[in-house]
Parts: structure tokens; sequence; C-alpha cells
């Protein structure tokens, strides 16, 4: 039998996180996983019942008072985490497996009509796709599994048995949630694909189209940049090209594939399509060429199992009303969390967030957002992103160094590639919308307007091809409106002072000082 907060006196230590008071006792997820020894990843937030009747946020603990307090059982913890903190499946899961029919089938027949008994059986049956020895429910009304004060819904789906409305924004087999924050409520109140819609429906048909082919290819740049690498031209096009297409086609592992191909034009030196062998992201030691991990992909035997469970869950929230921005956060970071391919891994990631924008009409057609381009001016930020998931889960892979200084993992991993809080993920991502929207698009927009006055302006005084013009304007924006000597040496020798004067004043006055 579990003990729960056998420790309560003293200060209170979880997964190496001190809490704020003394004399407190863990509470819900935190008490289930103390108790039933859970390898799994810490939440991020936590909960403890603290001495004094003040309901307060330290950090990454929710401190509850006294009257909180749950009963120091399964039952009592299970309810408390449902109604407070919401569903943490991989939590869930994994004390599921450790917690017998026998435990629960008495907690569903003490109350049959309760609102989280109900819950608790649904999910231990969802879990473990196996049924406890109890009869359906015959009359009662359906309650929503997921609470939407706490947590974003899927499209529900009524389950007779339980009377329960189940309303996870995805499948057993791939089912990240993320939690209601006052971050994420912000933005989505001030729906940024309409402002995005009124931005443009203000703007010229070619200014658009110019400023949207301009930030395709940087966009394509940016991608290559995050992976380290400076492909030709003719290849950063392509990609570009490619990403131009977002949307178009309906996802599935074989268009995922197709995307590969095209990301790694050269294949002899990898094996396309999904991994028969371990994956990692990291590095090797210089000397011994060890692998040294930051991140590890998900084991081969399950890519199938994730890579099936996202495509069902890319169909699930595609039908529903589920924001565009937050389903674009599940599907592009649960791929590269699952990390099917031995190579293209990232740069299809990145394309998968454009993908759903545009599947969702998020972005009107013909327009793709430059979101490579922003994460790279955020570049610490995407990887701090990036090792709030993977970071936490490194203790619990067991792996070995295989011959070719790959990883073979040991253990089973399933789970922590199938269920995890994308919380973190969804702000982020939701800022580097933010700023497309207010910022990088309008000033695309806003720069190509000012070129072409500025184009007229050289055009109308001096007799120049449009070549050299576009030459110009580039050499006055690198270096603040002025021309360097070297240049009028060189490329414009045959401008006068006067005629350079002209320009770099016209410059000055449609563009401003920097």
């Amino acid at each position: 039998m579990a003990i729960y907060n056998q420790n309560s006196q003293t200060g209170t230590v979880f997964h190496g996180f001190s809490s704020p008071e003394k004399g407190s006792s863990l509470a819900g997820y935190a008490a289930l996983i103390e108790a039933h020894e859970l390898k799994v990843p810490a939440p991020d937030s936590l909960c403890i019942i603290g001495a004094i009747h003040k309901k307060y946020v330290n950090g990454r603990w929710n401190v509850f008072t006294p009257r909180h307090k749950p009963d120091d059982t399964l039952y009592g913890h299970l309810t408390f985490a449902l109604k407070y903190e919401g569903i943490d499946l991989a939590v869930l899961n994994a004390l599921f497996q450790a917690v017998k029919a026998q435990e629960i089938e008495p907690i569903v027949r003490s109350e049959p009509t309760g609102i989280y008994s109900r819950k608790i059986w649904f999910l231990w049956e969802w879990l473990r796709d196996e049924q406890l020895d109890l009869g359906d429910v015959i009359k009662c009304n359906f309650v929503s599994l997921v609470n939407t004060k706490l947590q974003y819904e899927g499209k529900p789906v009524l389950s007779k048995r339980h009377r329960v409305r189940n309303n996870l924004p995805g499948t057993r087999n791939f089912c990240p949630l993320i939690r209601k924050t006052k971050k994420l409520e912000q933005f989505l109140s001030k729906k940024l694909s309409e402002e995005t819609v009124k931005n443009i429906g203000q703007t010229h048909p070619d200014l658009l189209s110019r400023a949207a082919a301009f930030l395709l290819l940087k966009d394509s740049k940016a991608s290559y940049t995050i992976e380290g690498e400076t492909p030709p031209h003719s290849r950063i096009e392509r990609w570009g090209r490619i990403i131009g297409e977002a949307g178009s086609r309906a996802l599935s592992l074989e268009e995922l594939e197709h995307l590969q191909n095209q990301v790694i034009v050269d294949s002899r030196f990898i094996e396309p399509g999904l991994r028969t062998e371990g994956g990692f992201v990291g590095e090797h030691d210089r000397g011994s060429g060890m692998p040294m991990p930051v991140h590890i992909s998900a084991r081969p035997d399950d890519l199938e199992t994730l890579m099936s469970g996202l495509i069902e869950t890319y169909e699930l929230l595609r039908e529903d009303e589920f924001d565009a921005i937050l389903m674009a956060t599940i599907i592009a970071f649960g791929f590269v969390f699952i990390h099917p391919f031995e190579d293209g891994n990232g740069r299809i990631h990145r394309y998968l967030f454009h993908h759903v924008l545009a599947d969702k009409g998020f972005v009107p057609k013909g327009l793709i957002f430059p979101v490579s381009a922003v994460i790279l001016d955020r570049i610490n930020e995407y990887r701090k992103t990036l090792e709030h998931y993977s970071k936490p889960r490194l203790d619990l892979i067991e792996w070995r160094p295989t011959e070719k200084n790959n990883v073979e993992v040991l253990n089973e991993t399933l789970d922590l590639y199938r269920y995890f809080d994308a919380t973190k993920q969804a702000e982020f991502f939701f800022e580097c919308v933010e700023k497309t929207v207010s910022q990088t698009l309008p000033e695309e927009v806003e720069y190509l307007r000012k070129y072409d006055l500025l184009n007229d302006f050289i055009k109308n005084y001096i007799d120049m091809p449009d070549r050299l013009v576009d030459l110009l304007i580039r050499f006055l924006s690198q270096n603040d409106g002025k021309l360097s000597k070297r240049k009028r040496a060189k490329e414009f020798e045959e401008l006068t002072e006067k005629e350079i004067q002209a320009i770099e004043s016209k410059y000055l006055e449609i563009f401003g000082g920097h």
C-alpha cells in the first residue's frame, strides 16, 4: 500500500525542488509520484498544502491552504489533481500501470455517478486499453474530461459507458496537453489571425507578393542556419518553394518522407524514412567518440505507433475549432521530440509550423510566415524551449553507445513522447507569431514601400539599370544611408559627388536615421 506524505513535518523536497514552506505536504500529482515512485518527468506545476490559510504561487509551487488538503489516499490525491491541476497523462499512465484494477473498482463502486470517480474510471480504461469489472453507468449527466478552465480541449467524443465527454486533444498514441496560462489567454485575446488579415487587406497585392517572396527565401535560409548549415543559394530557393506549398497537401507519413527527400538531396549517407536505429541530438566526445546527448530520440520500435498517433491527432484537431497556433505547437514540437528520421527532422519540424497555420487558414493563401527567421532571432530561447522537454527525460532513459557511436535505448520510453505538457512550447511559439504579425511582416512591407519611393527617385534622377539601382539601395541600407568610399570608387565610380549627396539625402528623408 502506498504511503502518502510520510515526511510532511519537514521541509518538502520533490525531484530537487524545495517547497517554500516548512511543514507543508505534497498534494495531487506530486504526492502520487512520490508515493508510487513513478518514473516520470516532474510536472511544471507542483502542489503542496501549506500551513497557513493563504493560497499563492511561488515559482513552480502552487501552495494551497489546509482546507484544501485531500484525504491521504489514492482517490483523495487523484480527485485533488483532476480538480486543481487538470489532466497529466504522463503521470496518470505511469500510475495506472502500477495501480491494479482491484484498487480502482472500489473507488467507482463507492461513487458510481461521481464526477471524479467516473473520470478516473474512464482514464484507467482509456490509458490501459482494457475494461474494469464494472457495469456501464445507466443514468447520469455527461461530464467533460478536460476541465476547460485549466486546459485546452479537443472535440468531444461521448463515452456512454462512463457518461464522460472525452474532449482530450489527441489520441491514445499521441496526446500532448496545454495548460491555460495568463500569457496564452492574453495571446489568444489578441486574435492574431484577424490582425494579420487586417494588415494584409491594407497592403497593395503587388507589394504583398514581393514581401512574401522575400520572407519565404529568408525563412528557408534561416531554417538551414539554425541547423548550422550554409547550403548553396539553389538549395535555399528550392526549400523555399517547398515551404510555399505548405498546407496544399494532406499530412501523412508518406508526405513527411517526401519532405525528407526534398530536404536531403544526397541520401547516399543516410537511410531515408523512419529510423531503424537509435538517434540523439548532441555532440560526440572528441577523444573517444562517445555520444553526448542533449536529447534522445524515440526508439525505432515505437516510431510507427507514435507517428500514426501524431497523424491521427492532426486529423482530429484540424476538423475541430482548436486554435491554429496551439495545434501547430502540438504537431511540430511533437514531431521534433519524436525525431523519426535519421536526418532532416529540424527543418521538417519548422515546415510543420507553416503547414498547420496554412491548413487551418490562420494566414491568407500565398503568404508564409517567416517562422524560422523569427526563431533564429530568438535562438537561445528556442533552445531552452526544446531543452525544457528534453532535459528532464534524459535521466529517465537508459542507453548504451553502439559501435557506430550512436545510442541504443534499453528501457521502454514510448510514453515520454506521446504524453507531455506542451505549455512552454505554446507560449514560445505564440511569441514568435506575435512578433511576425506585429513587427516582421509590417516592417518588410514598409521597407518595400520606402524602397519603391527611393527607386523611383533614383530612376527619375539618373538613367541607371534596375540591377544597379537595387545594388545601390542595398549598399545604402547596409551602411546607414551612406555610400562607402570603396563602393564609390568601384561599382559607382561614374556617379558625381552631387548625385551621391542627392541620393543619400533622399535616402535619409525616406528611411530616416538609424
